[in-house]
């Protein structure tokens, strides 16, 4: 025990050097740091985003069709839609309706407004009805005026083209005015 008493003396006279007074020490420095250098800063934005309305027309009874489009820049955007009027399609719901009527020499009547069936009925012997008359005497009518009857789709489509590369020389001047 004498040995244990001797350790526990000595850890307590040794641990009272521990706590003596710190050396401090003071020093001061300048320093300047300088640099050149180039820097690239690349922004990587959104796509554009120029949106076309839906135009649905999901409803069978309706004789058109939705058109939509859109054209972005980084700067601007332009969309638009529109519908397009199926005329062949209402000029079968309105014969139909017509027929159902009872009226049907006025159904005939309309679905002779298509140069088509203007042609078919003539091919088959039974012109169109002409103000009111029918058979022999309509077609002695038609011959009398043939300016009334109805004109083809070779011509009608010549005059589409006509307007829709008008149409299109337009826009195209426009989104490039645009740019």
């Amino acid at each position: 025990m004498r040995i244990w008493q001797v350790i526990f003396a000595s850890f307590i006279i040794l641990s009272s050097a521990a706590y003596a007074e710190p050396i401090v020490t003071e020093s001061t420095s300048n320093s300047t740091v300088t640099t050149k250098g180039e820097t690239e800063t690349t922004v990587k934005s959104p796509p554009a985003s120029a949106i076309s309305p839906s135009i649905g027309a999901s409803n069978s009874d309706l004789c058109t069709t939705g058109v939509s489009g859109a054209v972005q820049t980084q700067i601007l955007g332009i969309s638009g839609g529109a519908t397009i009027r199926d005329l062949n399609c209402e000029r079968l719901k309105l014969a139909k309706t017509i027929y159902d009527m009872g009226m049907k020499v006025a159904a005939v009547s309309i679905m002779c407004q298509d140069a088509r069936v203007f042609n078919a009925m003539e091919m088959a012997g039974t012109p169109c009805p002409y103000l009111g008359k029918i058979g022999k005497e309509a077609q002695k009518g038609w011959d009398e005026n043939p300016d009334l009857k109805p004109i083809t789709e070779q011509e009608q489509s010549n005059n589409d083209q006509l307007k829709g590369a008008a149409t299109g020389i337009g826009i195209a001047g426009l989104l490039f005015l645009l740019l």
